[in-house]
């Protein structure tokens, strides 16, 4: 894997453009660097491993090696979007793990006919093929955490939610703000108060937030947040003896970095996740064999099995797995990204599937199709245990409430079609 700084963008152009082989080209934008590259580094490293592995183990896809051309972002927009001009000839598919960076590029991948996977970012109602025919975001988007999310409080509450305060911490930009409408709607479906708190980032201040939570006192806090935000977030949580198994972040606010800083006062803190936890797959005894043992480990390997370093690697197994039915399909292994797109729309992740790839459990099946880029939306909740270090899952896959989220999803993709000037795709 070779790293690309800013500085190397013209690097990354030559490597790209004119690479060795008819290899595959799956560009990383990252982040190593700035307030979030802690989560950044985990997630880049899972990415990376999961490729090194199908190049190690199998020879690549298809008979086809696997490039992975990194470019730093460092969680800057403007930056994601100079590495998306740098490393996009020839490339198939990215995934720049940002909201903010996702939204710059939807249109770009419009006209370069090139794919988006956003995995539990980004914009939610890309789930829409018909209006987003480039961008695919399952297995989960924002508005599916939140409704399973208050799912969950339902179940925790005999069904009934009427008349207890939720409160919303988030992350005061475009992937903070994603879940604020289906809360809303939610609120009002099921009779609970809403509150709304917005953190600036970095998000590094949030006593007054804090007080403001400790006088209104309610039932449950929910939070989206990214980074030291979150650290920030549940060691102030526990400050205020706030009852950490009344606060659930969404998967983006539960690893492993945000709740150790806090210690004992972080055990029973809760988050939603789309993956499984810890290494007990048989994928990981391939990535010991073949990846880390070999020294061919993304930076030597210091967060395999974490839970954003698992993320990563789930993001690009389901790549990897597009990646096959779209050379199935097209009847040939050096595929276009229009043929990866059709690879993406007939993609059917099963749980045998996840199974023979050695992660049974893992992950939520679904299927995809010209109409639903998005899955079924399944998420689960896991909680910390302090005193093992370790997140344990506490319920199975459940589906959002789509009587709620459909309609959300049809208004708001038809009127980014109206404004993007995009006509609907007749799947």
């Amino acid at each position: 894997m070779k790293r690309l700084t800013l500085t190397a963008l013209a690097a990354a152009v030559a490597l790209t453009a004119a690479p060795a082989s008819a290899d595959l080209i799956v560009p990383n934008l990252s982040y190593r660097t700035g307030p979030y590259g802690a989560n950044g580094t985990q997630y880049a490293d899972g990415f990376n491993d999961y490729f090194t592995l199908l190049n190690e183990r199998d020879g690549g896809i298809g008979g086809e090696l696997i490039q992975v051309p990194e470019c730093e972002t460092a969680y800057n927009t403007e930056k994601g979007v100079e590495c998306y001009e740098a490393t996009k000839e020839g490339a198939l598919v990215f995934n720049p793990l940002s909201t903010g960076i996702t939204y710059q590029l939807i249109p770009k991948v419009g006209v370069d006919k090139k794919v988006l996977y956003t995995p539990g970012y980004g914009r939610t109602s890309a789930k829409n093929g018909k209006v987003f025919e480039w961008v695919f975001n399952a297995p989960a988007n924002y508005w599916d955490g939140a409704s399973v999310a208050i799912k969950y409080l339902l179940d925790e509450n005999g069904g009934d939610l009427s008349g207890k305060k939720i409160a919303l911490v988030y992350h005061n930009s475009a992937y903070g703000k994603e879940p604020i409408r289906t809360l809303q709607e939610l609120a009002e479906k099921h009779g609970f108060t809403l509150s709304e708190i917005p953190i600036e980032a970095p998000g590094q201040e949030q006593k007054s937030q804090w007080l403001q939570i400790r006088r209104d006192q309610p039932d449950y806090v929910l939070m989206w947040g990214w980074g030291v935000m979150n650290q920030v977030a549940i060691q102030e949580a526990a400050n205020i003896r706030f009852p950490m198994e009344n606060f659930i972040g969404i998967w983006w606010a539960g690893s492993e970095i945000d709740v150790t800083p806090a210690g004992a006062g972080a055990n029973g803190y809760k988050s939603m996740t789309f993956n499984g936890v810890g290494m007990d797959y048989p994928l990981y005894d391939d990535l010991k064999t073949h990846v880390i043992d070999p020294g061919k480990a993304s930076q030597g390997g210091e967060h395999v099995g974490s839970a954003v370093y698992s993320r990563g690697l789930y993001a690009a197994v389901v790549i990897a797995e597009a990646i096959r039915k779209a050379q199935e399909l097209a009847g040939t292994s050096a595929i276009t990204p229009e043929q990866l797109r059709d690879g993406f729309e007939n993609l059917d992740m099963t749980d045998e599937r996840l199974t023979e790839i050695g992660l049974p459990d893992f992950g939520p099946a679904f299927q995809l199709s010209c109409a639903n880029h998005g899955g079924n939306g399944m998420a689960r909740v896991q909680q910390w245990d302090a005193e093992a270090k370790t997140w344990n899952l506490i319920t199975e896959f459940t589906e959002p409430d789509n009587e709620v989220l459909d309609p959300l999803i049809a208004e708001d993709s038809e009127a980014y079609a109206q404004e993007a000037g995009v006509t609907p795709r007749d799947c």
